[in-house]
């Protein structure tokens, strides 16, 4: 929950924005000096935006700023004036304020722009994290396997990883594909350079935009500071490009650009920059057919796809599923301090039946599930949100009078489209038709769900 605090000396501007901001944590403040005490005291690394008067009783609002933005210069400050003080609100500005706004606001506009801060932060954040993770050695999870099909995969991933090439990496949601860049970046010749990941399905194309090339100050409205873009900050490195399918055709336009000319034009500025950047770009979508039916450039198609590396699903691999439920096991046993040792031979013949339309993903989801329903030392079917683990039914005897009823014969092959869909609906109706929820258990993208949603005419209570 993002924690705010509001500094005002009118208590009717404090009550009307506290009722207004719900779901988030609020902090309100008379004085200016109480924030900044706030802001100074142990907790005060908690707070992700403050709104602050320009004109305060005790201190000016340009030196509460300033000392706000000395204490924390990374946090976002919204300023709040009056009319006849958009001056001092501009010169706030300047001085790195993100915005302004002016006495009386709506509730839709204060709310806008808090949520649009709150996102920013977000994103700076989780860079900042990935970036400190992947600088300390932390974060690169192992590959785990046993089947001849992933050994495959990863001779080819390490035979290629030294060259300069782009690699397109195709495959289901969950199946690894981050994880096969990342290994692709470490044992390159740039594994000494920045490795940075985009996933372009979760922003819309105006953010995405901004992420990739930058944006200079005064580019759209809230570009306060000029701002690197992840194409600079991969300088020298690897980029990968999650969800590449998903990817507007303007900003594929761009792209391609980058990769002929090895320069780009940040937003808002009108002089290129070069750049030295290795591209992995990675799918679930046929792209080929995405090139056919003409919603992805041919000719980024095959700048990008000069040496394909493409991810078999987990059913199709299921020597795996033991060593890497093993893995999830005890990574989630070790962070919830749990004794778990094992799985029964009932739980793993019950994940070996199952068909994993949500790949590795899945299988990691249900073992966090698994370790926190486990009472005991090992882990059982009856933990396992799968189909396939539910208890079979007890045999009747025989009676001559009653002669046993031989049991329905299953057909040869169901259809995966058809298991699919089955899967995806039984999750949705188990989270009421939550979508991000159903989403987050399946291991897919909001919008990789809202099109399977589509494709098989999955409609909220049907």
């Amino acid at each position: 929950m993002a924690h705010i605090c509001i500094c005002d000396d009118e208590e009717g501007i404090l009550r009307y924005l506290k009722k207004q901001m719900k779901g988030y944590q609020v902090d309100t403040f008379s004085r200016g000096s109480d924030l900044l005490a706030r802001l100074e005291s142990a907790t005060g690394e908690e707070v992700d935006l403050v709104l602050q008067d320009v004109r305060m009783p005790d201190m000016d609002g340009l030196q509460v700023l300033k000392r706000v933005k000395k204490l924390r210069p990374e946090l976002p400050v919204i300023m709040m004036t009056a009319f006849g003080t958009v001056d001092d609100a501009v010169q706030a500005i300047k001085q790195g304020a993100y915005d302004y706004l002016i006495k009386p606001f709506p509730k839709e506009k204060v709310l806008g722009m808090v949520e649009n801060v709150l996102e920013l932060r977000r994103l700076a954040l989780e860079n900042r994290r990935l970036r400190d993770e992947l600088s300390s050695g932390k974060g690169r999870e192992p590959a785990i396997f046993a089947s001849p099909k992933f050994r495959a995969v990863y001779d080819l991933t390490l035979q290629v990883a030294p060259s300069n090439a782009n690699i397109l990496i195709l495959g289901e949601s969950g199946t690894g594909k981050e994880l096969i860049a990342g290994a692709l970046h470490r044992n390159s010749l740039r594994r000494d350079f920045p490795f940075v990941s985009l996933n372009c399905a979760a922003l819309s194309d105006t953010l995405l935009e901004s992420q990739l090339f930058g944006h200079l100050r005064g580019a759209f409205t809230g570009a306060v500071i000029n701002q690197k873009g992840m194409l600079e900050e991969a300088d020298g490195g690897t980029l990968f490009l999650d969800e590449i399918g998903d990817v507007s055709p303007a900003v594929q336009a761009k792209l391609l650009r980058v990769i002929q000319e090895r320069d780009f034009i940040p937003v808002g500025a009108t002089r290129p920059k070069k750049v030295d950047v290795r591209f992995v770009a990675a799918t679930n979508r046929d792209l080929q057919r995405e090139v056919a039916e003409g919603r992805f450039r041919e000719d980024l198609y095959y700048r990008l796809n000069v040496i394909t590396i493409e991810l078999p699903p987990l059913r199709e691999r299921p020597e795996d599923i033991e060593p890497l439920a093993l893995h999830f096991l005890r990574r989630f046993a070790g962070q919830m301090s749990k004794e778990i040792y094992g799985i029964t031979a009932e739980a793993l013949a019950a994940m070996q039946a199952y068909h994993w339309p949500g790949n590795v993903r899945e299988l990691e989801n249900v073992m966090e599930r698994a370790v926190i329903l486990t009472v005991g030392s090992s882990v059982s079917p009856d933990v396992l949100p799968l189909r396939t683990a539910s208890r079979p039914a007890q045999p009747v005897s025989p009676h001559p009078d009653n002669p046993p009823v031989p049991a329905p014969v299953p057909p040869a092959m169901v259809a995966l489209e058809q298991m699919e869909r089955q899967h995806i609906e039984a999750v949705l109706k188990g989270t009421g038709y939550h979508k991000s929820r159903t989403a987050d258990i399946l291991g897919i993208s909001r919008r990789t769900l809202d099109r399977r949603i589509a494709d098989f005419g999955l409609m909220d209570g049907d």
